[in-house]
């Protein structure tokens, strides 16, 4: 890894620079995947796509963005922010070009393996850059503050797509999207830097380079630990992914909302995730446990999606409620990273993130796409359309993927580094 374990910057002017920056491009691209929720409907009707495209659309994001993703922090560490990131944003916005521009079914699936090979580097270059500016003991808070920010602007970006929608058609929003991903491009090539300079290797660099990733990960999966924080995290995040992406305001149309409070209650699920992703690592560091936290979390999960499913509605006012403290305890997937640096080397830290990273774009992908594909099975074997009945059936691998993740964080050892031997 190119940052020392003592780190020469804490902050100032030109560390804000590049976190923003950075930060701005995790919200860029986090907005338009999470936007997809809304346009999905209107994207359907205009290329003409089936439901089960629908859903495949989204998770090829997630599938292509986790193969290229174990990579990333490995890349990371061997030639910086700057070297990795600029070349990333191009691809975003071409990306968010093409599927507003797009007239088939193939085209959208480009269009998102285009976002998805920029977006792979982009979360972990974040947290990234917190540590390398702003120092490791630092990157638990500066992580989470990446989530924090990119949910809540997603939020925002959700609720003006909806009020900008019935004004708009969704081509030409996207296409201002994608002016906006070149203006982003041009600040972060004036300003975006590293906070020291990387050397590359010299002679077959590139031998070299791809000799040094693959060590790396080797290294890191060799830590078992590193693999239970990554499953848990990523079945916790794959829900979260599947009702915020997809699913959530299709739920709440069955619970009685209409289109546009439907997403306003969806997209509660990303302000609690934006609220949650600032509390959960703070309070880890001042209890000094990364177990308790995340028990917590996950059991806030499942009691408040159950009520969504198998409760009839009180009142929307109350399932909103539910959707904002669903997303306030899904952040616990934050501590993942957390505890996966717990146990390896700060030399290895960007590759454990990038582990985590990569297995929760698996899990997600697969999360995304299995509630539509039992939708469709439901419909076959009887179950009544647009019915709680129906969103139980197609919402049993959710559940399951959370009680999974308690299981798996209940056998894990507390790692916060007080507790080591």
């Amino acid at each position: 890894m190119n940052t020392p374990s003592t780190p020469i910057y804490h902050g100032g002017a030109k560390a804000w620079a590049a976190w923003c920056i950075a930060v701005a491009f995790v919200s860029y691209y986090f907005s338009f995947q999470t936007t997809y929720s809304i346009v999905n409907a209107s994207v359907q009707k205009d290329v003409g796509l089936s439901i089960s495209q629908v859903g495949h659309i989204a998770a090829i994001y997630t599938w292509v963005m986790a193969a290229c993703q174990f990579v990333s922090g490995p890349l990371l560490d061997r030639l910086g922010a700057r070297r990795v990131l600029l070349p990333a944003i191009g691809l975003v916005t071409l990306g968010v070009l093409t599927f507003a521009n797009a007239r088939s079914y193939g085209m959208l699936l480009l269009a998102q393996t285009l976002v998805a090979l920029g977006s792979c580097s982009g979360f972990v270059g974040a947290g990234y850059i917190g540590g390398t500016w702003f120092g490791w003991d630092r990157f638990s808070f500066m992580f989470g503050l990446v989530q924090f920010t990119s949910s809540l602007l997603a939020v925002l970006s959700q609720n003006l797509l909806t009020w900008a929608l019935p004004v708009l058609h969704w081509r030409p929003l996207f296409n201002g999207a994608a002016a906006g991903g070149a203006l982003l491009l041009g600040v972060a090539i004036l300003w975006l830097r590293d906070a020291q300079p990387i050397r590359t290797p010299s002679g077959h660099a590139t031998v070299t380079l791809l000799q040094g990733v693959s060590r790396s990960l080797a290294r890191v999966a060799r830590v078992p630990h590193a693999w239970a924080a990554a499953i848990f995290g990523a079945l916790c995040f794959g829900v979260l992914l599947s009702l915020g992406v997809v699913w959530g305001p299709k739920l709440m149309t069955i619970r009685g909302f209409g289109g546009e409070s439907a997403n306003l209650a969806s997209s509660l699920l990303w302000l609690g995730s934006a609220v949650g992703s600032f509390i959960f690592p703070w309070v880890s560091d001042r209890m000094r446990r990364r177990k308790l936290p995340i028990l917590i979390g996950l059991v806030v999960q499942l009691c408040t999606l159950a009520l969504l499913l198998y409760v009839p509605t009180a009142s929307r006012a109350f399932d909103m409620v539910l959707c904002f403290v669903f997303g306030l305890g899904n952040a616990v997937h934050m501590l993942a990273f957390s505890t996966a640096a717990d146990v390896v080397a700060k030399e290895y830290i960007g590759t454990s993130a990038a582990l985590v990273s990569g297995i929760m774009s698996v899990v997600a992908g697969l999360m995304i796409s299995r509630p539509g594909m039992r939708a469709a099975s439901g419909l076959e074997q009887g179950v009544a359309p647009a019915s709680l009945a129906l969103a139980q059936f197609a919402a049993r691998p959710l559940m399951a993927g959370l009680c999974l993740a308690l299981i798996i964080a209940l056998l894990m050892r507390e790692t916060y580094p007080a507790s080591r031997n």
